[in-house]
């Protein structure tokens, strides 16, 4: 007789790496928390074959997250929308990287990718990024 597997014998399905992610959200400072919660936050296992082309990758491993919008340091009243400002997490890049990087926790690399990927958004320095993000620590 067999036993059912337990939930720690998967990999962590989207949803695991977007609760990840809305925690690294909550994590910013204000006004930048109140700003990320108006971003769509979308995880995909992989990004799509026009995505990659787009950014001159052939590797869908290769992109753990991409923003897609108009940086906030470039909006203007005058733009027309193209669709709401969306940050992408890759869910299979990123457990890819999770398993390369043996010593980095999930949760770290998820809320690591979240804060990059924020950063484009927001149009934050590095020294922005290392006061939220501490990843080099």
């Amino acid at each position: 007789m067999s036993s059912a597997p337990s939930d720690d014998q998967f990999p962590p399905g989207p949803d695991m790496i977007e609760a990840m992610a809305l925690a690294a959200v909550e994590s910013f400072p204000e006004p930048f928390r109140d700003l990320a919660r108006a971003v769509r936050l979308m995880v995909e296992d992989f990004a799509d074959d026009e995505t990659l082309r787009e950014m001159g990758m052939e590797d869908p491993f290769e992109l753990t997250g991409l923003y897609d919008g108009i940086p906030m340091t470039e909006k203007s009243v005058m733009d027309q929308a193209q669709g709401p400002d969306t940050v992408w997490l890759f869910r299979r890049a990123i457990l890819d990287e999770w398993i390369a990087r043996a010593e980095i926790p999930l949760a770290a690399l998820v809320t690591h990718v979240t804060v990059h990927e924020f950063a484009h958004h927001f149009g934050w320095s590095d020294d922005d990024i290392a006061a939220i993000d501490p990843w080099w620590e």
